[in-house]
């Protein structure tokens, strides 16, 4: 615990003397100076400067060897179903510094997912010259539910992903530590980390995509996963439906990438995808606020239904549908929910910036990486 809490305070802020992590850790001297032994044996840790600015000897200034490991992140989606799923992976090193990332189109229909993630790391070591036994750990997030008890991904639509064995085989191609996750649940992670959800006790992150939807439930910063890790497959929750053949649809029926293209139709916003219609609406195009007003009437439906069962405190709208329709949607979404849900739940739009999920993949593998190497210095 006293190396984990002094890493911690070298990976952020950064620079530090001796007497600045006894302040910060409220550890003995004599311990804090064991402690950065072993942290620098173990190469964690280096030596970067001296402070001469105080009173007697200098002072050694002492920061975390950012090139002590990687960790990789590819996020793996299939965008729509006019074009082939992306691939879009980084680098970052053991400070959280990306150091290379790339997007990529690949077409799982010819290429193995296990070539495709291995070729997708490898790229990563070329841009970046980091030698492969320096990458610890890969994170990859998908657009499924990932069962950890028989390390199978479930609910997948990219082809390959979903035969039994791949994760195991993927693992002995890169020849390192390989973890596999719900891409919500990771865009969770940094809604977590870096969003408005860093002040919550718990949250409900409600993903609109450009297909399907998902959520993530974070309680304390731990995420619920469910028995075989579909929890927050929302988009199968059911909806009673009188006149449909088996008298209900699906939520992703009513709120998914082709019902928001059809909702658009129906009140006049035009757009090619489900982003440039809610783009299009959220720039004030006639007709906006009556979609607007149509499309939370749908959402409420299912987010009610979560509020009622889990009660959080917050719930985020994410995704690239769901921040692009912005404080629109949200308004119309605070209008929809007083009428329908009788606890209250305040609602906030997503605030992390670029990709989300690879961001949370990235935070989610340099947690498991420094927690593994300070194991490390613990055994030795």
């Amino acid at each position: 615990m006293n190396e984990s809490a002094a890493l911690a305070h070298l990976l952020d802020p950064g620079h530090l003397t001796r007497a600045d992590l006894r302040r910060l850790t409220a550890l003995s001297t004599p311990t804090i100076s064991e402690v950065l032994r072993r942290l620098t044996d173990a190469g964690l840790v280096t030596v970067v400067g001296h402070d001469s600015g105080r009173p007697g000897p200098n002072a050694e200034i002492y920061a975390a060897n950012a090139d002590a490991a990687y960790v990789a992140a590819v996020s793996v989606r299939d965008i729509d179903a006019s074009r082939a799923p992306s691939v879009t992976a980084a680098l970052c090193d053991l400070t959280g510094e990306v150091r290379t990332r790339f997007d990529s189109r690949v077409d799982f229909l010819a290429t193995d997912p296990q070539t495709a993630l291995a070729e997708a790391v490898d790229r990563l070591r070329r841009d970046s010259g980091v030698p492969a036994e320096r990458i610890k750990h890969v994170h990859v997030g998908v657009a499924g539910s990932y069962d950890s008890r028989t390390q199978t991904i479930r609910h997948v639509e990219v082809p390959g992903f979903g035969r039994t064995g791949l994760v195991a085989e993927i693992t002995e191609a890169l020849g390192t530590g390989v973890a596999v996750d719900n891409d919500v649940n990771l865009a969770a992670i940094a809604e977590r980390r870096h969003g408005v959800g860093r002040a919550a006790d718990g949250f409900a992150l409600l993903w609109l995509g450009q297909e399907g939807l998902g959520l993530a439930i974070d309680i304390g910063g731990t995420l619920m996963r469910g028995a075989r890790g579909g929890a927050g497959e929302i988009g199968y929750m059911p909806t009673y439906a009188p006149g449909s053949t088996d008298h209900k649809v699906d939520l992703t029926d009513l709120v998914g990438g082709r019902a928001v293209l059809a909702l658009a139709r129906d009140h006049g916003v035009s757009g090619q995808t489900p982003l440039e219609v809610m783009l299009t609406a959220a720039a004030g195009a006639e007709s906006a606020a009556d979609f607007f007003a149509a499309l939370a009437d749908r959402i409420s439906i299912g987010l009610a239904a979560v509020i009622a069962v889990l009660d959080p405190s917050l719930v985020v709208l994410a995704g690239p549908v769901g921040r692009a329709g912005g404080d629109a949607l949200l308004a119309a979404l605070d209008s929809a929910m007083v009428r329908l849900a009788p606890l209250e739940s305040a609602i906030a739009v997503s605030r992390v910036e670029g990709d989300a999920v690879l961001l949370g993949a990235l935070d989610a593998g340099l947690s498991t990486v420094r927690e593994a190497l300070i194991a490390e210095v613990r055994d030795d």
